[in-house]
């Protein structure tokens, strides 16, 4: 799928604002590596998000660092990555490819996401995401201030000139403010949600399962937190709305839709068949088909909508 679909001017409009549509692999469900996530697109995803990359090569946490839960992930990985450097050389095999990419970044402080955008920005995906609320690394706190997730918004768009994505958390008393500033900072749009804070303990052992005790919880349990999100999102907001957690299913994706999602990310299902991609994108045609609709535009927020 050529980049101009994936990002592109909505005529319904203004200029400035970009149409956001598509299902996409999310960010650290299949690490860094150029060859997987090119096999992604090849199974149908339109573009993917890299795992979140840092300013420089971190290890992460002391495992175990991942376990299943209620059908889902629980996962306190710490953001290992090999630094921004070092993954120009899999940015250069994507590009090659002609795979659409939205590189995932994240940063102890603004200056320090602004140079990272930079560098990114440098190596040409189709958009930054603003890792701003992973719940197992120091930056989990970000996007529950609203003045915090505005002053890194506002550095990363100062520096670059492609479009950038604020990542939210469920986790935040008040998400709806986050997002706000977010969008007050400059954002493109938002991506609703990140993974929702959580733990697990072995009733054998006594103790915690994970090493770093707390983690961030994927997969369908978080499906109803994540619509929840969106659909309170999608009133307060003029940006458009990523929806992401929990999708799996063309049903999920429709209901992500109906509550405001312009496009999707899909990541713990693709452990189970990465061809996922391809029936959700098969079932919501058939759905949209079915209804006599002429494309998902019609049914973007469509749930709120039918309150008014």
């Amino acid at each position: 799928m050529p980049t101009s679909l994936l990002l592109s001017a909505d005529p319904n409009i203004n200029d400035d604002k970009l149409k956001i549509r598509g299902y996409w692999l999310a960010s650290g469900i299949l690490g860094v590596a150029a060859s997987t996530m090119i096999r992604v697109v090849n199974s149908g995803a339109d573009a993917v998000v890299t795992k979140s990359i840092g300013f420089r090569p971190r290890k992460g946490n002391s495992g175990p660092v991942l376990t299943e839960s209620h059908g889902g992930l629980l996962n306190a990985v710490g953001l290992t990555n090999p630094g921004i450097d070092a993954f120009e050389s899999e940015m250069k095999l994507l590009r090659k490819a002609n795979i659409p990419v939205v590189m995932s970044i994240f940063g102890n402080t603004p200056q320090e996401i602004a140079d990272i955008a930079e560098k990114a920005a440098g190596m040409k995906p189709s958009a930054i995401e603003l890792n701003l609320s992973c719940p197992h690394a120091e930056i989990s706190q970000i996007s529950h201030s609203p003045k915090l997730t505005f002053d890194y918004v506002s550095a990363a768009k100062q520096v670059v000139d492609i479009p950038v994505f604020a990542k939210l958390t469920p986790n935040a008393s008040d998400y709806v403010s986050v997002g706000k500033a977010a969008q007050d900072a400059g954002a493109d749009a938002v991506v609703a949600i990140n993974t929702v804070r959580a733990m697990r303990i072995d009733i054998r052992q006594r103790r915690p399962i994970l090493g770093n005790m707390v983690g961030g919880l994927s997969g369908p349990s978080i499906f109803p937190i994540a619509v929840r999100c969106v659909y309170d999102l999608y009133t307060a907001l003029s940006i458009p709305i990523i929806g992401v957690g929990g999708i799996s299913t063309w049903e999920d994706a429709v209901e992500m839709h109906l509550a405001g999602a312009t496009a999707i990310q899909i990541g713990t299902a693709v452990m189970n068949d990465i061809e996922v991609f391809s029936k959700v994108k098969s079932g919501v045609s058939r759905y949209i088909e079915q209804l006599g609709l002429k494309s998902v535009d019609d049914i973007i927020g469509a749930a709120r909508r039918s309150e008014t």
